[in-house]
Formats: structure tokens, C-alpha cells, sequence
């Protein structure tokens, strides 16, 4: 392949980085603060990795998840899809706004946010297209910065969706 017919792409994104709870928003504080109490319940016993998830959806109310561990590996499921799930099971019809993400770890001390996994940032790009309606993603670990996306498109550019099949 000749070097004329090669073009390249460039993806960029943009995150927000507040340097604490304190700077950030209180619906956010709060929500991040349920994130970070609901994974201290996580079932994690072969990880030892903790995450809680909290989602405010539209009608006010929050749900929240945690990681469920199984020895039969993949049979567990992310603290962000058990929240989505739950959130889709009990209240159909109710957009996700926001959701909040905390994890810790049993051997080491998460300075920075972390991410949904490849997998959660499916189905958060599913939820955006059910209701068609970005859906704020609050990352945080245990301590240090927290960063929030505006979508999941932030997190997963080139993203599959129904508008494929």
C-alpha cells in the first residue's frame, strides 16, 4: 500500500479532572459518596477489587450496584451493570442521568479514576441509545483526582450501536 491512499484518524475526548470530592458539584458528592459506600458490600473474594456504582436517574431517584464475583468466571457481573440493570428492571422508562463509579482494592491504594470496563461501556452505550440521552460518568478511586465524562462516547469512540443492525 502506497503511502497516498493511507489517511489517518484522530480521536480525541475530553474529561473533566476536579482534584477532590470538595470541587465537586454536591448532587455529584453525594451521588460519588453512595458510589463509595454501596462497594464496601461488593462480593470480591477472588480480586480482592471493589467497585460501587450509583446512578441518579431522571426521576430523582438513585440506585446502586457492586461487583459480584464467581469462581465460574465470567458469571459475575460489574458493579456499573448491576446498577444499569437494576436501574432498567425497577424503573423502565426512566433515563439514566449520571453515574457514579469508586473502587478500591484490598493490596493497593487506587490513586486515580478508573474506568468502566470494555464490557460496562456497552451497555452504558446501549442505555444512551434506549433513551437517547447522554449519561455523565463520575470515576473516582479511593483517593487523588475524579474525573467525569460528559457520555460514554468519551470513553468509547467508534462505539457499536442498533443504528448497525
Amino acid at each position: 500500500m502506497t503511502k497516498s491512499k493511507i489517511s489517518k484518524l484522530t480521536i480525541s475526548t475530553d474529561i473533566e479532572v476536579y482534584n477532590s470530592e470538595k470541587d465537586l458539584d454536591k448532587k455529584d458528592a453525594v451521588l460519588l459518596t453512595e458510589a463509595k459506600n454501596i462497594l464496601k458490600n461488593a462480593y470480591a473474594p477472588y480480586s480482592n477489587f471493589q467497585v460501587g456504582a450509583a446512578a441518579l436517574l431522571d426521576n430523582g431517584k438513585t440506585v446502586t450496584g457492586n461487583n459480584q464475583e464467581n469462581a465460574a468466571y465470567p458469571s459475575g457481573l460489574c458493579a456499573e451493570r448491576v446498577a444499569v440493570f437494576y436501574a432498567g428492571a425497577q424503573y423502565p422508562g426512566v433515563a439514566i442521568n449520571t453515574i457514579a463509579i469508586s473502587v478500591k482494592a484490598k493490596n493497593v491504594v487506587i490513586k486515580e479514576p478508573l474506568s468502566p470496563c470494555g464490557g460496562c461501556r456497552q451497555v452504558i452505550a446501549e442505555y444512551e441509545n434506549k433513551y437517547g440521552k447522554n449519561i455523565r460518568i463520575i470515576m473516582s478511586g479511593e483517593k487523588g483526582k475524579i474525573y467525569i465524562a460528559k457520555s460514554i462516547e468519551s470513553l468509547l469512540p467508534l462505539m457499536f450501536s442498533k443504528k448497525y443492525l
